[in-house]
Order: structure tokens, then C-alpha cells, then sequence
């Protein structure tokens, strides 16, 4: 009980006990107290291997009491009450807030799962690690490297290993829609519009600019001839596409637009363009899930008010990264199974990583980095502003999980049809993929 009151202490002054008020809003506390714990919990994790008992229990413990606050966003919805004639009337009752209600409870499952997977490793014969530092000339040496049998897993094993994954990869897909939506409701803060340029040309720049108005668009085509060499310059893009689209929206709705704003071009053509820019961002997203978050959502969370939405937001972008990490781990049996049976693959793959060790390929999937770069409070003065990415991958998260003999319970997925009608904005776009979180489904 008092290492529970220190905690929410900490969180009402705003991660502040110099009492100087320099506190960030209540919002920002708790998305980074569960950023932190996170990173205190699961940064660690570089095995397939259950997450210790005393680290679980912490997890478990402390994730309830920043979730709790959570029950006490209500809203009030109608209800039926008897009266006491036998009369019936309808009254105002309170219940969470319907996103919570909705979210809370899948995000708990999802964490579940993912705890419930690296459990189902704790007796696995198949294969082992070597010592961090048992061969420093390896890339990396300093991360266990994983070791299978000669000639590679068992049939068995190897379809069990697989199942894992595909368990794994709903979990993560069922996040980061939940972290989309979550973003997408966020207010753009008035900061960051202040920011922007006149226009979509600046902020895109010439070269771009004219590969999205061209008469002949094709979203392929502009990012294969855009370097994507390096982290840095995928994230300039993806930031110069977001900024276009806002200002694009803003100069359609007239009563927001500043007066400097002004422009000859029609809306019909302003729309088209956003509408290319999006897709050209959605397939960034899709190429690159291991991205960090972009500058307008670092905003949106940094000036964020809806405490509901900020835990939804951290509690599903910190599942995020566990799945992403998880998903790494597995996959780096089934290489070291694939080399087993081909050994000539090994080397080959050996030279590829040297020669791509500084590029940023679709592939790459975050792991320990990715989580410990979010210890900090990341909107804090001392923090960096890298958040995980809102991606958009296509799934409808199921409200059942089911069990298959000895598998792990997974999510079902529905396919959404696309359906060709007139322009739909970003998040009907994420939908028509398939990327829904509970909420929106209702």
C-alpha cells in the first residue's frame, strides 16, 4: 500500500518531487510510468525464455494500479429502473468511458498471450543459447546467439515454433490497430501547426511535390526512387507526408485556415493530393513496421490531456514492442533451423548482414534498443521523442480467443473487403486493410 500512494504521488505531481511545479500533465505521467515499467520489466527479455517470476509479479502488480485509473472515466448511458408501482423509467447511470471498456479488457488479453507464449518455451529441448561473449569476432556478440541440433529442428518442433509465431504475430497486429486508432483521436496540438509551412509544396519539396500531382501517380514507383538507405532519411519522409496532409486538410475547412494560407489551388485538387499522400504513408508504414513514432505523434501524446487515450496509447504501444521483440526471437531460431539444414545459407547470410549492417531494411524488427530507448520519459526535457510506430497492418481484432489442443490461444481475424467508393480518410483507409481496433468495430 505505500510503494502504491508513493507511486500515484509521483504521478499527480507530474513525475515533479522538487515541488518547483515543473510537472508534465497527469496524461504524460502515466504513459511514461507504464513506458518505464515496461523497460524495468521486459527490457531484458533476449531469450525465448518465460519472463522471471519476480519481474512477472512486479508487471502484474504495478500494471493494475496505473490501469485502475482507468475505471474511474465514466460517462453516463441510459438504463431501465423499476420503480416501486411496478413502473418502468429510464434513469442515467455511469459506465467507463465506451473506449475503455472496449480496449481495457483486450489489451489484458493480448498481455496475457504474450506472457502465456514465452511461457510455453520454459521446457523446449531444441534448442539453446550461447553465452553473450562466448565469440566477440560475431556481430552483435554481445546478444545471446540461439543454437539448433545439427540438421535442424525436428518436424515437430519446427510447426509448434511456427504456431508460436503466427500467435505472436496477431497479438502485435492487434496493438498497433489499437495504437492507430487511439493516435488517430488525438488532437493535433496547436504547437505543432504552428510549426508547419504555407504550404504542401515546402513542406514536401519540389521533386516530391511533382511526383504527387503528376497526372500519372504511382506510389511505387515515388518510393523506389527516394533513399530509404538510413532511419533517418524514412523518417524525413514519413514527417514531410504527415505535414502536407495536415495543412492540405486545413486549408479545406476555411474557418481554421490562416489568412497566409492562401492558395489557387482548387480543393478537389488539394484533396486529391492528400489522398495520395496518405497512401504513400500507409505504404511507409507497411515497409517499415520497426519505424519510430513520427513527429506529429510525439506531439499528440506530448500535449495530450485524455488520460484514457494516453494509457490506451502506452499500453498498447509498450504490447507492441513485447510482440515485435518476441516475433525477433523467434525468428531467429527458424534462421538458425534454415542454416542447420543448409549450411552454404549461413555464410551467405553472414556477408548480406555485413554489407546491410547500417541499412534500414523492412525486416528490421526492434527488440531490446527498441524498448530502452523508452526508459526515459520520452517527453520529458532529458528524453528522446522515439515512440513505436501506429503501422498499418491489416486485422480485426476477435472478441473470443480460442485454444487448438496444446497451441496458444489465438486472435481470430476477419477479412474486410475493400470496397471501391469515393475517397476515405486515413483511417477508413487502415480499415478497408483490415486494421480495426474493438472500438471502432461498434
Amino acid at each position: 500500500m505505500e510503494e502504491m500512494k508513493e507511486r500515484f504521488v509521483r504521478l499527480l505531481l507530474g513525475e515533479d518531487m522538487t515541488g518547483c511545479g515543473r510537472g508534465v500533465s497527469s496524461a504524460l505521467a502515466l504513459s511514461n510510468a507504464i513506458t518505464n515499467l515496461a523497460a524495468s520489466v521486459f527490457g531484458k527479455q533476449n531469450k525465448l525464455v518465460p519472463v522471471p517470476e519476480d519481474r512477472k509479479r512486479k508487471w502484474r502488480k504495478e500494471i493494475e494500479w496505473l490501469l485502475s485509473v482507468t475505471d474511474h472515466i465514466v460517462e453516463f448511458v441510459p438504463s431501465q429502473q423499476i420503480g416501486k408501482d411496478g413502473s418502468n423509467m429510464e434513469i442515467m447511470v455511469t459506465q467507463q468511458r465506451r473506449d475503455l471498456l472496449m480496449n481495457i479488457p483486450a489489451l489484458k488479453k493480448l498481455d496475457a498471450m504474450l506472457i502465456e507464449c514465452l511461457e510455453n518455451f520454459k521446457d523446449q529441448k531444441e534448442f539453446w543459447y550461447v553465452p553473450e561473449d562466448a565469440d566477440e569476432s560475431m556481430e552483435k556478440w554481445w546478444i545471446p546467439r540461439v543454437k539448433v541440433p545439427q540438421g535442424g529442428l525436428s518436424d515437430e518442433s519446427r510447426k509448434w515454433i511456427q504456431l508460436q509465431k503466427d500467435t505472436c504475430n496477431q497479438v502485435l497486429k492487434a496493438s498497433m490497430a489499437i495504437n492507430a486508432q487511439v493516435l488517430s483521436e488525438m488532437e493535433i496540438p496547436e504547437s505543432y501547426i504552428e510549426t508547419l509551412p504555407k504550404n504542401g509544396k515546402t513542406s514536401l519539396g519540389d521533386a516530391i511535390y511533382k511526383s504527387i500531382t503528376d497526372e500519372l501517380f504511382d506510389p511505387g514507383q515515388i518510393l523506389s526512387t527516394m533513399d530509404m538507405s538510413s532511419e533517418q532519411n524514412v523518417m524525413d519522409l514519413k514527417n514531410k507526408m504527415e505535414a502536407s496532409i495536415v495543412i492540405w486538410k486545413r486549408k479545406m475547412n476555411y474557418k481554421e485556415m490562416k489568412p497566409s494560407w492562401s492558395s489557387t489551388i482548387s480543393s478537389e485538387k488539394r484533396e486529391l493530393f492528400e489522398e495520395r499522400a496518405e497512401t504513400i504513408l500507409l505504404l511507409i508504414k507497411q515497409k517499415f513496421p520497426a519505424l519510430a513514432q513520427s513527429s506529429l505523434d510525439v506531439s499528440k501524446i506530448e500535449h495530450n490531456k485524455d488520460i484514457g487515450h494516453s494509457i490506451l496509447e502506452s499500453f498498447s504501444r509498450v504490447l507492441e514492442s513485447l510482440a515485435n521483440t518476441v516475433m525477433r526471437l523467434i525468428e531467429d531460431v527458424l534462421k538458425a533451423d534454415e542454416v542447420a539444414q543448409n549450411p552454404s545459407l549461413g555464410m551467405n547470410k553472414r556477408n548480406q548482414s555485413m554489407d546491410s549492417m547500417s541499412a534500414l531494411t523492412p525486416r528490421s524488427i526492434p527488440t531490446l534498443e527498441y524498448l530502452m530507448d523508452r526508459a526515459t520519459p520520452v517527453h520529458s526535457p532529458r528524453g528522446t521523442p522515439r515512440l513505436s510506430d501506429s503501422k498499418g497492418w491489416g486485422v480485426d481484432l476477435g472478441e473470443v480467443m480460442e485454444t487448438n489442443g496444446n497451441s496458444s490461444p489465438n486472435l481470430k481475424i476477419k477479412h474486410v473487403k475493400i470496397l471501391a467508393k469515393a475517397k476515405m480518410s486515413y483511417i477508413e483507409k487502415l480499415e478497408a486493410y483490415g486494421l480495426r481496433s474493438p472500438t471502432a468495430r461498434h
